[in-house]
């Protein structure tokens, strides 16, 4: 079954491609696990995919490092930006950040670090510990942060909650690096077909999210 052999590349550290579904954004992201990410990982991802590079992480986590959604920021502050989404009810952008220990943010191997050590920061928490978040990163940076919704997969269908649930089914840390993939010739979201075409060629498992959903 695909979504077996998905968990066991995301358990051996390699990358899978996730498709969301034709109703919502109808596009396809690599997605990788944040704790196994190397520069190389970021290069294949701007090379290939070309999408924004960001870490989707798990909700409980997020709420242990007080990582809020960016739209409740913005309201705090008095802001009243057009929420309105066309194919979902909500963002699930939080914060943008880059590690202390990084220069610029924007490298393969600054955002390659920065990527590693969300994901240390995520299993940390969800272990109890007490971790100051604020400490290790600067805002903003580079690397976006994206909150799961609270049940996952249940009350969302992105491409955020499909991976954070498939990184439960490996036993990994829930923190993963996922990037959309383009079409180099139309600039539009990358076709299935082709999608499915690039999996093959790199050996790599191509899932829909009713797939994972249902798993």
């Amino acid at each position: 079954m695909n979504v077996k052999k998905a968990i066991n590349q995301l358990r051996e550290g390699k990358p899978i491609l996730i498709y969301d579904s034709s109703d919502r954004e109808g596009e396809t992201d690599i997605v990788a696990p944040a704790n196994n990410t190397t520069p190389k990982t970021i290069q294949k991802m701007r090379r290939d995919a070309g999408g924004l590079i960001c870490v989707a992480i798990h909700p409980e986590a997020a709420e242990k490092l007080n990582l809020q959604y960016t739209s409740k920021i913005l309201t705090e502050y008095g802001y009243e930006f057009n929420k309105q989404i066309p194919y979902d009810q909500r963002s699930s952008f939080s914060i943008w950040v880059n590690h202390k220990d990084t220069y610029t943010g924007i490298t393969d191997n600054d955002r390659s670090k920065t990527a590693k050590e969300i994901s240390n920061a995520v299993k940390k928490a969800l272990n109890g510990e007490n971790y100051n978040f604020e400490k290790q990163f600067r805002a903003p940076g580079h690397v976006p942060i994206l909150r799961a919704a609270e049940g996952l997969t249940k009350n969302r269908m992105g491409q955020t909650e499909l991976s954070i649930k498939l990184a439960q089914k490996a036993n990994i840390t829930p923190a993963m690096v996922l990037c959309e993939m383009l079409d180099n010739e139309t600039g539009e979201a990358l076709p299935k077909t082709k999608a499915i075409q690039y999996a093959e060629k790199n050996n790599m498992q191509f899932l829909k999210g009713k797939e994972i959903k249902e798993y």
